[in-house]
C-alpha cells in the first residue's frame, strides 16, 4: 500500500467571521477575557467543539492577533485545544514560531480555563509574556475533563521564566459556559 502523506489543515468554524471584530482594540482585561469566554460559549452553542476558548492580544495596544476554540472533535485532533489553536493561528499570522518579538509589543494569552499540561507547555514556548485564566482545573474536572499533570509549581515555573500568570479572572462567567456544555451533554473527549 502506498504511503499517504497527510495534510493538516486547521480552520476556524464559520461562525467566527460573524462574531470576531478583528479591527477592534481590546484594551481592558475584561474585554479580552470576554472574547475568550465568548469563543468558548459560541463553540458550545454552535456545537463545533468543547467549552474552551482563548485569544491572544498585543500588550498595550490590545490588537487582536488570534482567537482559539476547542476543535478536538471537529477536526479529529487531540492537540487542538483552544489555546493551541490560538497559538497556531497567531504564529501563522505573524509568520514566526514565537510571539516574543524583538522590536514589537509583548503578547498576552487570555483563556477561558486554566490550561491543561499540553497547553501549559505550549504557553512556555509560545513567546507570550502574560497568561490570564478564568475557570480553574477543578471546574473542568467537575465535567470529567482530565487536565493532566499541572501543579501550583507549574505556574511558578512559568513565572520564573518571565510569564506573568493570573488565575480566576471572570471565573463565574467561564463556569457558566462549562455548565452549558454539561447541560447540552457535550462530548468529554479525554476523560
Amino acid at each position: 500500500m502506498d504511503a499517504v502523506w497527510p495534510v493538516i489543515h486547521v480552520e476556524y468554524p464559520e461562525w467566527v467571521k460573524q462574531h470576531v471584530d478583528w479591527s477592534r482594540a481590546y484594551v481592558k482585561d475584561e474585554d479580552k477575557m470576554g472574547l475568550a469566554i465568548e469563543m468558548s460559549r459560541l463553540n458550545v452553542v454552535n456545537q463545533t467543539g468543547g467549552p474552551f476558548g482563548a485569544a491572544i492580544f498585543e500588550a498595550g495596544t490590545g490588537a487582536l492577533l488570534s482567537v482559539g476554540m476547542n476543535s478536538v472533535v471537529r477536526l479529529n485532533n487531540c492537540t487542538l485545544h483552544g489555546e493551541m489553536v490560538a497559538f497556531m493561528t497567531a504564529q501563522a499570522r505573524e509568520r514566526s514560531f514565537t510571539l516574543r518579538r524583538k522590536d514589537g509589543p509583548a503578547t498576552e494569552l487570555f483563556t477561558s480555563c486554566d490550561p491543561c499540561a499540553m497547553c501549559l507547555g505550549a504557553t512556555l514556548w509560545s513567546g507570550v509574556t502574560r497568561m490570564v485564566c478564568a475557570a480553574d482545573r477543578e471546574d473542568a474536572f467537575r465535567l470529567n475533563f482530565e487536565e493532566g499533570p499541572v501543579f501550583p509549581q507549574s505556574l511558578d515555573y512559568l513565572r520564573a521564566r518571565g510569564i506573568a500568570v493570573e488565575t480566576g479572572y471572570m471565573r463565574p462567567q467561564a463556569n457558566a459556559v462549562l455548565e452549558l456544555y454539561r447541560k447540552s451533554k457535550g462530548v468529554i473527549y479525554n476523560g
